[in-house]
């Protein structure tokens, strides 16, 4: 199976092929993919996380289907002391009340485990949207960028089986990262 790996370069590989399965999101009791995968490539996660509810984006509103308050996880995500990471995931708030997912710590597995649990499973794909952009004065200023400079990012979207969007989460990555996916030939 594809693991997530950091090189002796400091790359963090995030191989999209493997982070969403549960066995790797539950990995030694970590927290979500991200505890595991930088657990399993040598570094020492940390996480910040704030919850509250507001209005989401237009653009992430109109995925979920909800024009009123969602439940905000904003996080900066660290290896060590090094900021790698900022995401920020946008729920509807019966999901995240059925999930209890409005608490900082959520659990082995993290937000899509509970969701699982509670009859929200994120069924068998994800779409994740990869995009290059001008990071903010606030992303730059975290992320330790100057001003004007680039930012991958990624737009995760989780659905259930049924269609419905029960997750959208942005990302915003620091330098050092590798992605990974890959797309059926036939």
């Amino acid at each position: 199976m594809a693991s997530n790996t950091i090189g002796t370069d400091g790359v963090i590989l995030r191989d999209a092929r493997s982070r969403y399965r549960t066995a790797q999101r539950e990995e030694n009791g970590a927290h979500g993919a991200y505890d595991a995968e930088i657990r399993r490539g040598g570094g020492t996660p940390r996480t910040e996380v704030e919850v509250l509810r507001e209005a989401a984006p237009a653009d992430v509103a109109e995925l979920l289907g909800s024009d009123g308050e969602v439940v905000v996880r904003a996080r900066r995500m660290y290896d060590g002391d090094r900021l790698i990471q900022l995401a920020t995931t946008y729920i509807p708030v019966d999901v995240a009340q059925a999930a209890g997912i409005e608490q900082v710590d959520t659990g082995v597995g993290g937000i899509i485990s509970r969701m699982r649990e509670a009859g929200f499973d994120q069924g068998t794909e994800a779409t994740e949207d990869v995009a290059l952009r001008t990071a903010t004065a606030d992303e730059a200023n975290a992320l330790g960028l100057t001003e004007g400079a680039s930012v991958l990012t990624i737009n995760h979207i989780g659905r259930t089986e049924d269609g419905r969007v029960v997750e959208v989460t942005q990302h915003v990555l620091a330098n050092g990262w590798k992605l990974r996916y890959s797309a059926p030939l036939a």
